[in-house]
């Protein structure tokens, strides 16, 4: 039955291929930019996004002299190797901090999956093939390209774009996943997508003065997508090449937003140290400094913050052991089936991130102390948390150990955020020294996972799996060998920073904080 369905998978996938080359091939020949007056800055600021580029092995190729760009980088500016990530540490989430300036209690974006308990489905961003084809391929386009930005991101707060453009100052978005902005965008949808009723004909997105999206909006629009699976240019080479052109055309805004989202899918297989990526990575942005006279001249004419969104975590070898599959531990109960909508009979949804998932009870007598009580047997899973009011439980998977904490007390912590603690410390690994709070391997973890407990509706429990493994549920992709993220650990949780052509210093080393580090930096060049 496998086999049957493969060949049939595969089919239709080459059936597709073959549609989509013959309806989209006379789509890529036009001639113009896109139609809209821009300034030039005298002195942009340009934001490059290495999706899962960390500090260990970007220090390690940099050393063996195989990423002459991010070390012409690092030579001439300043380092910040451990930024602090939002939380779940998946990409969809940490963009729109970094957009808002707001963790997910503000900006609604509560992972790559989440239950949407009003619409009484799981909403997906797109993670693995398997989910993609699960949750329908048509639900993750809509959730992605109609949602993500326009519905589900919060309208009470305001991404960068945003409040650049009432301040009068351009922005480019390239590939950016969030980039909601005022300016209207007609996408080019792909034939085959709305011949098969996955997108609508005609659709629009909000997006800066110059919004690039692979295949559906490109700022230069002679460049050319050279074939199908170019992932319809949601790739390395088609944001450099964005870039690039806005350089060379001295079409640069104020603020440019440029996503490099290929290193991700490497580390994913292969593991936090694989080079591949970054060096792959590394030539797009060589390509980017040659469109100057000299490099050094791209240094006098732009600042530069070139980044990664957050780490991720070696998974062990051993999938039947890495894979803590939470299906088996809550089997007790009536677990609803991801593919369609919970029914009457339904207790509990699972929806897993990676190595963080929500877990959600639908049954009011089924409490979350109960839930966690049966998560906690297994010592592979790190922390188990829910809220009760105001108040956060967190326990501590394979033990006894639990901790309290609420919103303001007498507790400080670095970021000067005030906390009133009860239990034992140790299962945040906070460090209290005369009131003050520091944190060891949950970076921000108050803040962090405070956030995520009130970044939706609910009645659900927060859960992480140790270092070494991840969370399954019933569709989830396996990372085992390779590497993966969510997790509120400082693994999934830190990602190095590089900021050259200015001394100015962000006050807090958080991605939560960059929104108003990168407003100053444009204020202060403007």
């Amino acid at each position: 039955m496998y086999k049957i369905m493969l060949t049939i998978v595969i089919a239709a996938l080459i059936i597709f291929f073959i549609l989509y080359t013959y309806l989209t091939r006379h789509k890529q020949r036009a001639s113009k930019f896109q139609t809209r007056t821009i300034q030039p800055s005298q002195k942009p600021v340009i934001v490059l996004i290495i999706d899962s580029l960390m500090d260990k092995p970007l220090q390690k190729i940099v050393k063996e002299g195989q990423a002459p760009a991010l070390k012409f980088f690092l030579e001439n500016g300043k380092y910040y190797p451990d930024m602090v990530s939002a939380y779940p540490t998946m990409s969809v989430t940490v963009d729109s901090t970094l957009l808002t300036g707001t963790y997910p209690d503000r900006h609604h974006i509560p992972g790559l999956l989440w239950y949407d308990g009003g619409e009484n489905r799981v909403v997906g961003y797109g993670s693995g093939i398997k989910e993609i084809l699960v949750l329908g391929l048509k639900n993750v386009l809509h959730d992605s390209i109609c949602y993500l930005n326009d519905r589900h991101l919060n309208q009470s707060v305001k991404t960068l774009h945003e409040t650049l453009s009432e301040q009068g100052k351009q922005t480019a978005s390239i590939n950016g996943l969030i980039y909601r902005a005022n300016i209207q965008h007609a996408l080019n949808v792909p034939k085959i997508a709305a011949l098969f009723k996955l997108l609508p004909d005609k659709l629009k997105a909000k997006g800066p003065d110059l919004f690039s999206f692979g295949r559906l909006a490109k700022i230069d629009l002679t460049h050319q997508l050279d074939h199908f699976f170019q992932k319809f240019g949601l790739n390395d080479k088609f944001t450099a090449k964005e870039l690039k052109y806005l350089i060379q055309q001295d079409k640069q805004p104020s603020l440019t937003i440029a996503y490099f989202p290929d290193h991700d899918k490497t580390v994913h297989k292969n593991g936090p140290m694989d080079l591949k990526g970054i060096r792959k990575a590394d030539k797009q942005l060589q390509k980017i400094l040659n469109a100057y006279d000299t490099w050094n001249d791209a240094l006098k004419h732009a600042v530069w913050v070139v980044m990664g969104d957050s780490g991720q975590s070696a998974v062990s070898r051993n999938k039947n052991h890495s894979r803590i599959q939470l299906n088996a531990l809550l089997r007790d109960y009536q677990i609803s089936k991801s593919v369609k909508p919970p029914n009457i009979n339904d207790e509990i949804v699972i929806v897993v991130n990676e190595r963080m998932a929500y877990i959600y009870s639908l049954d009011e007598t089924i409490t979350l102390i109960e839930i966690a009580s049966k998560l906690k047997k297994d010592e592979r899973i790190d922390l188990i948390s829910w809220k009760e009011g105001g108040t956060v439980h967190v326990v501590k998977g394979g033990t006894n150990q639990s901790l309290k904490f609420r919103r303001n007390g007498r507790y400080i912590d670095q970021y000067n955020q005030s906390w009133s603690l009860d239990g034992d410390f140790t299962v945040l690994d906070l460090l209290i020294d005369n009131n003050n709070i520091s944190y060891g391997d949950y970076p921000d973890a108050l803040a962090r996972l405070h956030a995520a407990l009130h970044s939706h509706k609910g009645r659900f429990l927060v859960v992480d799996a140790k270092p070494g493994y991840e969370l399954a549920g019933e569709d989830s992709p396996s990372h085992a060998g390779g590497a993966a993220h969510g997790s509120l650990h400082r693994k999934d949780s830190a990602a190095p920073m590089i900021v050259v052509g200015t001394d100015k210093a962000p006050e807090h080393l958080r991605h939560v904080d960059l929104k108003d580090y990168l407003l100053q930096l444009i204020k202060d060049d403007h």
